[in-house]
């Protein structure tokens, strides 16, 4: 039988640090976690461990590992050939019925992943207001692309210069692009205020995440998503939510439909297409309307709107539309989060626990809740990093994004007795923590 140890040292010699994805490297295993097989809440890894899986594939795995409707999805798809690369029926009555769900959208496009739902939609926003500059949130995430992967999340020896000279986030990436970015603070209506009468002329758009689960789950104030919307349509600036990991985490409407702000346009990804590769952009009609072949605007690519990850979000949808599905998401966030708060309450614990839904974060060394990004500067890294093996010895697998105070989550496979062990978990792993979490 491999070991995590063995696939590592084979995989780094074809690989790229021997992931296909930077993040994969779980820093407190000090390897990838390599899964054998996936099935409800419970991944095994190649070493024939059974865990309790909450990472739920980084927030795309809602229905949980190999849901039956997915599996029918499948064997659909298999029927029908896959059809790569054509329209079918099925396209039109995925976007209908997402329409329906989404406040602000009256059109939509597929594609596969939520850096390419962002590319495209932020070229639509320019191309309809004529103009260049994004207004964007620190600490919030938008995909790796040069136009947005600037200015989000500086390390704190480069925060203070960061409003001045946004941060690159990555080597390779053009310092032009920089001159494009205008960064913001979360929750603060007067910075936005500032930077829209300084930048209103030459803005196309203020991109954010309604919900900050990116950095430390930070929720909007109240009144602030409000005054967001005002302050954009006054300034005739389009507003755009990206909602790729918010959306049908509380509700089928997404963070917009919870909080009752509707932007001009969003993106949505991750959980609809039911574990498979599917996000899309939306919003209102005369922007979208700008996408060839009805404007200028180009959007186009041989596996956007594959048939496979269209008939598995039609599944998605059927399954989130369904009475019981948020009532049992909204039981298990109830058990989890009045169970957690308990194990800090009583072990007096530095650490807070910020929820939305079905997605949950971690900060450590805060009593109170964070209200923009350089309120996680708090954050121990490294304390975190041994939480995430505490809790791996018990068979609960949280996924590590560098220690950071990333997010978390569980599905709707999860099951009350799910969240009663990994409460005991974590409650032996802080435990024995204890005096480092002040």
């Amino acid at each position: 039988m491999p070991t995590l140890k063995s696939q590592y040292a084979k995989a780094r010699k074809v690989l790229p640090g021997g992931v296909n994805s930077s993040v994969r490297l779980n820093r407190a295993l000090g390897v990838p976690f390599y899964v054998a097989r996936a099935r409800g809440s419970r991944v095994w890894s190649i070493e024939g461990r059974e865990f309790i899986d909450l990472c739920c594939a980084h927030g795309a795995g809602l229905l949980g590992h190999a849901h039956p409707a997915i599996e029918r999805a499948l064997r659909k798809a298999m029927a029908l050939g896959y059809a790569n690369s054509f329209e079918t029926e099925y396209h039109e009555e995925l976007a209908r019925k997402l329409c329906a769900c989404i406040p602000c959208a009256d059109r939509i496009r597929f594609c596969s992943s939520g850096s390419e739902a962002t590319l495209h939609l932020i070229r639509a926003c320019r191309a309809f207001t004529g103009r260049d500059k994004i207004i964007r949130v620190e600490g919030h995430f938008h995909g790796y692309h040069e136009l947005i992967y600037i200015g989000g999340h500086p390390p704190p020896v480069a925060f203070g210069q960061n409003r001045v000279h946004p941060y690159l986030e990555s080597p390779g990436i053009p310092a032009a692009f920089a001159d494009f970015l205008i960064p913001v603070p979360f929750n603060d209506v007067a910075a936005l205020t500032r930077a829209i009468a300084d930048h209103g002329h030459e803005a196309a758009m203020v991109i954010m995440e309604p919900i900050n689960y990116n950095s430390g789950g930070i929720m909007p104030q109240p009144g602030y998503l409000e005054a967001v919307r005002k302050l954009t349509r006054d300034a005739g600036i389009v507003l755009f939510f990206d909602e790729i990991q918010s959306a049908f985490k509380k509700s089928p409407g997404g963070a917009q439909g919870d909080f009752g702000v509707t932007p001009d346009v969003c993106t949505i990804g991750k959980a609809i297409g039911g574990g498979l590769p599917l996000s899309a952009f939306c919003g209102r009609a005369e922007i979208m309307d700008l996408f060839q072949p009805v404007g200028p605007v180009q959007h186009s690519g041989t596996f956007n709107a594959h048939l496979i990850p269209v008939l598995a979000g039609l599944a998605f949808l059927e399954e989130a539309t369904k009475p019981r599905f948020y009532s049992h998401l909204r039981k298990l966030e109830g058990a989890f989060h009045s169970g957690v708060d308990q194990i800090i309450k009583t072990g007096d614990l530095g650490m807070i626990v910020p929820h939305h839904g079905a997605r949950f974060n971690i900060l450590l060394g805060r009593k109170t809740p964070a209200l923009r990004y350089e309120d996680t500067f708090c954050h121990d890294k490294g304390l975190m990093l041994k939480i995430i093996k505490g809790c791996y010895d018990r068979g609960v697998y949280f996924h590590d994004y560098g220690g950071g105070p990333a997010h978390h989550g569980f599905s709707v496979q999860h099951t009350v007795q799910d969240i009663a062990r990994v409460l005991d978990v974590l409650a032996e792993v802080l435990g024995k923590l204890k005096g480092r979490l002040r």
